[in-house]
């Protein structure tokens, strides 16, 4: 074998070698690169106090005997109560501009940190994030006495996810799905197109499977200025999910376009509202 051979040999081989390295990195690191419960910190950093709103902590026990944290934060009216997920980076005291959003439209809230996020136990996985899912609504169920037809669950991002599971699990008034993606190994596979990540995803998340499944209303909010999820992943859980639906399009960035575009937003949402009490004839609703 001559000289060049051999040394395009070694290229190759070297190429192939850091080729499965990183393959193996990925493989075996997923879960540290979808949770980041230490982006912009686990430290609560303010509490629904610092915007005016009165709340209530919450700790729950999940069927696995982890400690989870979160915040009830009524409303003071007959509304029905939002079970809220959040995304996958930070914690509940990131989310309280979203918490005055939802105290506008009436809305009692149960927010929670997934395990291993804010001030809750235990580290983060697809499982975790189920079962911690289940003991916000058993809590609302049970303990604030709300019936199943009173919640309405919502998701941002990550958090859309865990909601859509949840619905598929229990029967909710009706489900909200805000920026988020169709499945794990569908967004992974667009961010590494050089990567067998179907192969390799250990992770699901499968939403756009979980709400083709579910038979009450649905709105899927996403915006054409998403720049972590794109825009048709939010088109494609719409195209899966059945009758009632709705899409709500907004414009802004994948982190604030529900601020940006504040008065189409709840408007969105005021209108989503009105249909369900419509449906329901519940007046709270």
């Amino acid at each position: 074998m001559s000289g060049n051979w051999k040394a395009l040999l070694q290229i190759v081989l070297i190429g192939a070698g850091f080729y499965l390295a990183l393959v193996a990195l990925v493989y075996f690191y997923q879960p540290k690169l979808l949770f980041l419960p230490n982006v912009a910190g686990r430290r609560l950093i303010a509490t629904p106090t610092d915007i005016g709103l009165d709340y209530e902590e919450v700790w729950l026990k999940t069927d696995d005997g982890v400690r989870i944290h979160g915040w009830f934060v009524p409303a003071g009216g007959s509304g029905p109560a939002l079970l809220f997920f959040h995304g996958n980076a930070g914690n509940i005291s990131h989310r309280l501009e979203s918490l005055r959003l939802f105290q506008e439209l009436g809305l009692d809230v149960l927010m929670v940190d997934y395990r291993g996020y804010g001030q809750s136990e235990g580290r983060p996985s697809e499982r975790g994030t189920r079962r911690d899912a289940l003991a916000a609504w058993e809590y609302l169920t049970g303990e604030r006495g709300y019936e199943p037809g009173e919640i309405v669950l919502f998701g941002r991002s990550l958090g859309a996810s865990v909601a859509a599971q949840l619905a598929r699990e229990r029967r909710p008034a009706a489900l909200v799905l805000e920026s988020t993606f169709t499945s794990v190994p569908d967004m992974g596979s667009e961010i590494y197109p050089w990567l067998p990540v179907r192969l390799l995803s250990t992770l699901n998340y499968d939403t756009r499977a979980a709400v083709a499944e579910l038979d009450f209303p649905v709105m899927v909010v996403h915006s054409p200025e998403d720049d972590i999820i794109p825009y048709h992943h939010g088109r494609r859980i719409f195209a899966a999910a059945r009758e009632p639906k709705r899409f709500l399009e907004i414009r802004g960035p994948h982190n604030g376009g529900y601020l940006q575009d504040q008065e189409r937003y709840l408007e969105g949402w005021r209108s989503f509202l009105a249909s369900l009490r419509a449906t329901s004839g519940k007046e709270g609703l």
